[in-house]
Formats: structure tokens, sequence, C-alpha cells
């Protein structure tokens, strides 16, 4: 029977859907799936269980790591783009949310309004999880989150920078520097800020700074992402321009602290956002980060559909 359990389901639309605990219980969970996927010895934990994986964004990423999180937790996905799905012939989201219920045992929506994924998650009966919005990215944090505990353990207490946009990825280090107590500095133009009422509300958490120099001074990890993401294509070269000066080279990474990372959430454009020795060069996490979106994510969905 499908029952009150699923009318009272859990959703991670927003880093702030998970307590701390919960958030550092998932990524843990994910460093033991990752051991388990190198050992050769995971479980099929969800039998029979099918994702739903609605994408009005192109991926290669978040698609594939879902896809493949369900198959080895012995379940199944679908994936629905805009041309397979009635939402692109004008169904309300939420009719679709409510039929998809119906059927399937937990949702992904990568899409480009996270009110419109709000009220996809208020008409749905069973776990809706963001796989990405123009506000938030928060299975990116998970990804990130359990490569800096792999690497260099708890992520409390340590510096952060962030060069570049203030997108979607840096609102979601803006809440996640909240909820786990890290300080998070972050180097960006005037024209691209993060949004204002995150950062309010983050506190001493996290804060601009005037230059990338000041951000990674004395920094444990340094993230960057594109100068354009994913609809702002005829914005590239005023952002080229724009963003000069907030490229992660060498110099740069010599003001971080001794055994400072570097992360990515890719795709990455050398030569722009970041230079080649960077990203290729010891400091760099980024190949263990994208890897982590598929361990992540498995932990991410066995707690929403097992927790008591």
């Amino acid at each position: 029977m499908r029952s009150s359990q699923l009318d009272s389901a859990r959703h991670f639309l927003s880093e702030f859907d998970l307590s701390a605990d919960e958030f550092r219980q998932i990524i843990k969970r994910g460093g033991e799936f990752r051991e388990q996927h190198e050992s050769g010895t995971s479980e099929a934990l969800l039998p029979r269980r099918t994702l739903g994986m609605i994408f009005e964004k192109s991926s290669t990423r978040t698609r594939v790591s879902f896809e493949v999180a369900m198959t080895q937790l012995g379940g199944h996905a679908i994936y629905l783009s805009p041309n397979d799905t009635q939402i692109g012939r004008g169904e309300p989201i939420e009719d679709t949310s409510r039929v998809l219920s119906e059927m399937v045992d937990v949702i992904s929506v990568r899409t480009f309004s996270h009110t419109a994924l709000e009220r996809f998650a208020a008409a749905s009966r069973v776990p809706v999880i963001n796989a990405l919005t123009d506000l938030l990215h928060p299975c990116q944090m998970l990804a990130d989150m359990q490569t800096f505990l792999d690497h260099s353990g708890d992520i409390a207490g340590k510096r952060v920078a962030w060069i570049g946009d203030g997108n979607n990825m840096c609102n979601s280090y803006i809440n996640t520097a909240k909820l786990l107590d890290f300080e998070l500095l972050i180097a960006c133009p005037d024209n691209y800020t993060p949004d204002a009422n995150l950062l309010t509300a983050a506190g001493s958490n996290a804060q601009r700074v005037t230059t990338p120099a000041e951000a990674c001074r004395g920094a444990d990890l340094v993230v960057t992402d594109v100068w354009a993401s994913m609809g702002q294509e005829e914005e590239e070269a005023q952002r080229k321009k724009a963003f000069a000066d907030y490229c992660v080279n060498m110099q740069l990474m010599q003001e971080t602290a001794e055994g400072a990372l570097f992360m990515h959430c890719l795709p990455a454009h050398r030569g722009e956002e970041v230079e080649a020795d960077v990203i290729d060069g010891p400091m760099s996490v980024v190949w263990a980060e994208a890897g982590n979106r598929l361990h992540a994510q498995k932990a991410l969905i066995e707690f929403l559909l097992t927790r008591s």
C-alpha cells in the first residue's frame, strides 16, 4: 500500500531541508558507498524502487549519477525531458507531480525556476530532490562536502573561498556555510553577486570580500564555476570581460593554507575561470568530486526512502 508515510514525504529542495547532523550522516554514508563501489561489495538495497527524473536543463554528471545510483541500489530510473512529458504541452506542474507520485517512489527535478520546483514538491506524495535550479544546487553540495571530508576531514571551522559568479552554486555554498559552520569568503564582480537574502541569513558564516586574493588568503578550499551558466550564453562576451580578474591560477592558490583543495562542479573552461595547472594539478580534487555525485546521491536516496 502507498501509505501515509508517502503522504508525509521528505523533500530535498534546499540544504536547509536537512539538519547539520543529517547532512553529515548522508555524506558519511556516501563515503561508505564509495568504498563499497571500489571494493566491489555494493548491495542492491532498494529493489523495485523507481526514480522519475524530470530534466528541463541538459546534464551529464547529474543525469548519469542519478541513473547509475538507482541501478546500483537495485532500482530503476526513468529520464523525462520536456519533450517526453505533458509539462512541455502546458500541463500544470502540480498535475504532473500528482500523477508521477502514484507511479514512482522518488522524483528528481532539474529546472530553471526554484518556485516551480517548490510547487511541484508541494503536490507530490513522494520525495522530491532538487537536481538543480537557478537558485540552488544542493546535490552538488553533498558531493563537495563528501569530497572535503574524504580528503581533509570535517569542514566545520574551515575557510572556503568562492571565486567568480554569484550563481546557484555560490548560493548553495552560502547555505552550507551556515548549516555546517564554516567561513565562506566570496569574491565576485559587483553586478554578479549572490542572492542577498541568503547572504544576509548566513550572518558571519559568509561575506563578500574585495579581491580573489583576499578570499583565497588562508583558505582550506577554493571553489569556482563557469562564468556563463546554462541560459546565459548570450551574455558570454560581457561576462568574460567582467570576470577577467577572477581566474583561479597558481598565484591565487599560493595564498591558501597548507593542504588546500580546489573544486569545480564542471564543466570547466581552462583559461577562463581556472587555469589548467590548477584544475589538473595536485591541489585539485575535481574528479573525486565528480565521482562523489554518484555516492552522495545514493546516500540521499536511501535516506529519503528508508527514514522512519
